[in-house]
């Protein structure tokens, strides 16, 4: 497929998809990148269960600034127009009327220095699949993050983190509070999202990429509301408290290389598998690479860059299969067999400890 046609691989879902972008300001909190700043800032993406499919354009993929700042910072922009990339085929249309709840709600957060976007791909099948996904942008911690004025957010974060003169932890347990302002936010008496009434505010869960992943078990730590969380292929860089989870499910959803097999490289995974005190999970991928859980095999696959072992359609079936299956377990209550063991219709996906 050549560039000028990218696009998303089509949700598999029952319903078609919308789409809404918010802008966020905590201003109850100082942002740790940028103290000067008016507040901590957020860019929300929602996408929804729709009544209709519609006839209107579908959402860009991105702002062809937003686009540029992620090609320049993963080095492909020579092989990724930005005009093209910003403009990637998504299949969720902006102010579609929702269908009717109330719905599950699953927030989204990226891996360090890439945006929301790049987990569209999972936003609009778990969308498809009746539940409503908020995809949080998280100041100054992306290439690039366009907000209301003009303006793009760079990633303040990237030189301090990378550098080691701040540890990640301060990202995660930002992230926490990110997660804990966006719900009060939805969910108060004056939602920031006036179709908010269709969520179902007894039924969340977190999902996140890398240090999103991370973040969804800091966010679940010191947020009851979140029910249930998945970490794809995130180091932990923080400590669980005395208590756990409190009985929540969590799933480890990883590479199957010498990183995030048992006793691997991150060790962090190892140490807090025993404190993950309800149903849990640790699966890897074999082919998969630290970019796999993202839309990143897409974009490789339609703009031509070398690929995982991994063909990227696997990527985009194994990744929305099994982190929909959790959800739906979880916050649906439905049986999924796909989560009991391993399945000889998947058998890129290991199960460990179990």
């Amino acid at each position: 497929m050549t560039a000028e046609r990218a696009r998303l691989p089509r949700p598999t879902g029952g319903h078609p998809v919308g789409s809404d972008i918010r802008h966020l300001v905590d201003r109850s909190r100082s942002d740790p990148w940028k103290p000067a700043a008016d507040g901590r800032e957020l860019m929300l993406t929602l996408h929804y269960p729709a009544r209709a499919p519609g006839h209107g354009p579908t959402a860009p993929y991105a702002t062809t600034e937003e686009a540029a700042a992620l090609a320049r910072g993963l080095d492909i922009a020579a092989a990724v127009p930005a005009d093209r990339l910003g403009a990637m085929r998504t299949h969720s249309r902006p102010g579609a009327r929702p269908a009717p709840g109330p719905h599950p709600l699953v927030v989204l957060s990226p891996g360090f220095s890439v945006s929301r976007f790049t987990l569209t791909h999972l936003a609009e099948e778990l969308a498809s699949r009746g539940y409503v996904v908020a995809s949080l942008d998280h100041a100054y911690e992306s290439f690039g993050i366009a907000v209301p004025g003009g303006r793009l957010l760079d990633c303040a974060a990237c030189p301090p983190v990378f550098n080691g003169t701040v540890h990640p932890g301060v990202v995660t347990a930002t992230r926490s509070g990110d997660v804990s302002f966006a719900l009060d936010r939805l969910l108060g008496p004056r939602p920031v999202w006036r179709h908010a009434a269709v969520i179902d505010r007894k039924r969340i869960g977190m999902a996140g990429h890398s240090i999103g992943g991370a973040s969804a078990l800091s966010a679940m730590a010191g947020d009851v509301r979140v029910r249930a969380g998945v970490n794809m292929d995130g180091a932990f860089w923080d400590e669980l408290p005395p208590e756990g989870l409190r009985g929540r499910p969590f799933m480890l959803l990883g590479t199957d290389d010498d990183v995030h097999r048992p006793g691997g490289r991150d060790t962090s995974w190892d140490r807090t598998w025993p404190r993950l005190d309800g149903w849990k999970r640790w699966l890897t991928v074999a082919g998969s690479t630290h970019m796999t859980f993202s839309d990143h095999p897409v974009i490789a696959g339609q703009f031509g860059l070398p690929g995982d072992p991994l063909p990227d359609e696997r990527a985009v079936l194994l990744t929305r299969r099994y982190v929909t299956a959790f959800f739906d377990r979880h916050l649906r209550g439905r049986p999924q067999p796909l989560l009991a063991g391993p399945s000889a219709s998947h058998p890129e996906v290991v199960f460990h400890h179990h």
